[in-house]
C-alpha cells in the first residue's frame, strides 16, 4: 500500500469507531538522530493515528519559534536529508500500516531535483509530501513529481484562501488536506479559530481529501475544538517539539511524549455515555 492508500484505510477505521485522527508532528533529527528515533516511537506508542515529520531546514518561514528552534537543533547536530530518509525508512519498517507524511520547504526538494526527491521519499516509505511554501499556483511541478513517484500530494489551505484556491486544493490534494486554522505561523500561543469551520465545510462540499486542522492545536480541548469544526482530525506540532526540547540529547526515554499523545488521542474519541443509576 502506498500514496494515499494508508490514509484512506486510517480514516475508514477511525470513522467506524467514531473517532477523529490525532497526527503529531516532529522534526527529524531533533535534537539528534538517536533521540529523534525514540521520539517517533514514543509518539506511535501514545496512539498517534499517523505521523507528520519535518525535514530540518534553515529558514522554515511557516513555523514559529518552537519549530524553528527544533530545526536549528537538528541541523547543528548534523541532520541531513539523506539521514532523515533513513529515520523514515526505520519507522516504515517498524510500522507498516502507519501513514507517514513528510513536510518540507521547496528549497530542499528543488535542490535535490524534484524527481529524485520524490523517489527518495517513496523509497523511504513516506506516503505523502507537503511543501509548506509552494502555493497552489506554483505547485504543478511538485504534483507531477509526486504522481510519478506514487506519493500523495498534500496541500495547505490558509484562512485567506480564495474560493478558487480552495477548489484547486479539493481537486488536487491527496491523502488529507491541511487546514491552517489561523493566520500567522505555527505555535501554541493561540487556539484554532472558528474560521477553520468555514474552510472545512467548503472542502467537504467539494469532496476534498479529509481535512485535518493544524496550527495552535496544543491541548485536548483544542482537539475537541478541531473536531467540532467537522474536520477529520487534528495535527499537533509545536506542543510536541516543545516537549522534545527538554529531552537530553542521546536520550532513549521519550515517554513524556507518549503520555501527551495519549491525552490528545483520548480527546478524539466519543464521550462515554453517563453511567446508569
Amino acid at each position: 500500500m502506498s500514496g494515499a492508500g494508508r490514509y484512506a484505510a486510517m480514516f475508514a477505521a477511525l470513522a467506524r469507531r467514531g473517532e477523529g485522527a490525532v497526527v503529531p508532528f516532529a522534526v527529524l533529527g531533533d535534537p539528534d538522530m538517536e533521540t529523534s528515533h525514540a521520539v517517533l516511537e514514543a509518539l506511535v506508542a501514545g496512539g498517534a493515528d499517523a505521523l507528520e515529520v519535518g525535514l530540518p531546514f534553515s529558514d522554515p518561514i511557516a513555523d514559529g519559534p518552537a519549530i524553528q528552534a527544533a530545526d536549528t537543533r537538528a541541523l547543528k547536530a548534523g541532520a541531513r536529508t539523506a539521514a532523515c530518509w533513513e529515520l523514515v525508512r526505520a519507522l516504515r519498517s517498524a510500522h507498516p500500516a502507519l501513514p507517514i507524511g513528510v513536510l518540507c520547504y521547496a528549497n530542499l526538494a528543488v535542490r535535490a531535483g524534484l524527481p529524485r526527491f520524490y523517489r527518495d521519499a517513496a523509497a523511504a516509505g513516506a506516503d505523502s509530501v507537503l511543501v509548506a511554501d509552494a502555493p497552489m499556483d506554483e505547485a504543478e511541478p511538485f504534483r507531477a513529481a509526486a504522481r510519478e513517484a506514487g506519493v500523495a500530494f498534500v496541500a495547505m489551505v490558509p484562512p485567506s484562501a480564495t474560493p478558487r484556491v480552495v477548489a484547486a486544493v479539493a481537486r488536487h490534494a491527496e491523502g488529507y488536506t491541511y487546514v491552517v486554522s489561523r493566520p500567522g505561523v505555527t505555535g501554541t500561543d493561540a487556539a484554532p479559530r472558528q474560521g477553520a469551520a468555514e474552510l472545512v465545510r467548503a472542502l467537504k462540499r467539494l469532496a476534498a481529501a479529509p481535512p485535518l486542522v493544524g496550527f495552535g492545536v496544543s491541548t485536548p480541548a483544542h482537539v475537541r475544538e478541531a473536531l467540532a469544526t467537522g474536520a477529520a482530525g487534528a495535527i499537533t506540532g509545536s506542543a510536541v517539539v516543545e516537549r522534545v526540547a527538554h529531552l537530553r540529547p542521546g536520550a532513549r526515554d521519550a515517554t513524556v511524549l507518549t503520555a501527551f499523545i495519549r491525552e490528545m488521542k483520548a480527546a478524539s474519541r466519543p464521550a462515554a455515555p453517563p453511567a446508569k443509576r
